[in-house]
């Protein structure tokens, strides 16, 4: 009888050979330390919402914008859904009843900057872009955040929303923490392809039509965390890396294992060695199951990369994980990505 470790190894395997959209799937790999040719401009996301940021990105790239522009407006649109609740100003709680945000942005020449445990600033990657800008740091957190924002003149308001308000009173009945991989209790963008999806990050990765990259993510975290949990999304290498020779990668899910494997540079990394953005993402999932092979059926991860000629890849830990392509051919193109557990389990 086949063991735990040769199930999970053939999952793995099996699935890497699934759904990866055919634009991605085709471009070749370059060969190590070759800089592939840039295809077109093309922006990448997490989740269904990814589709409504793209388009707001497009807006950058179409014009031949900077990709770092581009991802900067994208992000913003789920930080002003008041029916996303897992990023920006709709976003759940603390078990304390606070809305904390983190983001981080970065730039393909290495210029980076990220808040965390930020309240009541509805757009924390406005903010990580001004850390990036104005200060010699990389990380700003919690009160001293939220110092810096209000002398860069943001403006303040509360973002615990009456709806975010009665979830946290129903919490608090059981005060039960589990987080569950793509629940569908948030019930949003029903209307859109795939229907309703786990409300996680937004991850956003772009390069423009002048070959620049950029990234950005944003969350408002797991609700219900401990007051001053800070997850993968602010941490530059974790949730976030890009490195304008190779790519860029950005991550959704259980914040906590991803920082565990630098999930982010895992990926930029595997690129850079030659691998594609599809076989890096896999990798790097691959690497969080083998770690927790029995938590993994509890959690979900995902990654997307995007490499610098424009070709992408996706991979997860459990089915359910969407993301979202748009480029000059395709608007408004959503994806399911290839998982480890896809057919395994529901």
């Amino acid at each position: 009888m086949p063991s735990r470790r040769d199930f999970l190894k053939t999952s793995v395997l099996a699935a890497g050979a699934l759904a990866a959209p055919r634009f991605a799937a085709a471009a070749a790999v370059p060969a190590k330390g070759a800089l592939p040719a840039l295809a077109g401009a093309r922006v990448i996301s997490t989740w269904d919402f990814g589709v409504p940021a793209n388009q707001a990105a497009w807006t950058v790239l179409a014009a031949g914008g900077k990709a770092l522009d581009a991802v900067e407006k994208g992000v913003q649109v789920p930080e002003s859904d008041l029916g996303n609740h897992s990023v920006g100003k709709g976003g759940y709680p603390d078990r304390d009843g606070k809305v904390t945000l983190d983001a981080s942005i970065m730039d393909g020449d290495g210029r980076c900057g990220a808040v965390a445990c930020l309240e009541r600033i509805a757009h924390p990657i406005r903010v990580a872009r001004r850390v990036m800008e104005a200060t010699p740091h990389v990380l700003l957190v919690g009160d001293g955040a939220l110092q810096f924002a209000r002398e860069q003149g943001f403006h303040e308001e509360n973002l615990l929303t009456p709806e975010a308000e009665k979830a946290w009173h129903e919490w608090l009945k059981t005060a039960r923490y589990k987080p569950v991989a793509n629940s569908e209790n948030l019930d949003y963008h029903r209307n859109l392809p795939g229907g309703p999806r786990n409300h996680d990050t937004i991850g956003m990765l772009a390069v423009d039509a002048h070959g620049h990259l950029a990234g950005a993510c944003t969350t408002s975290g797991m609700a219900w965390k401990l007051h001053g949990r800070v997850g993968d999304s602010p941490i530059i290498g974790a949730g976030l890396y890009v490195d304008g020779e190779v790519g860029g990668a950005t991550s959704t899910g259980v914040g906590e294992e991803v920082i565990r494997n630098a999930g982010s540079f895992l990926v930029v990394e595997l690129m850079r060695q030659g691998r594609s953005p599809q076989e890096a993402c896999e990798e790097a999932v691959r690497r969080i199951v083998k770690k927790r092979p029995d938590g993994a059926r509890e959690m979900q991860v995902g990654f997307i990369a995007l490499r610098r000629d424009g070709a992408v890849g996706a991979h997860a830990i459990q089915h359910g994980f969407t993301y979202a392509v748009c480029d000059a051919r395709r608007p408004d193109g959503l994806y399911a990505s290839p998982s480890v557990y896809a057919t395994s389990f529901s």
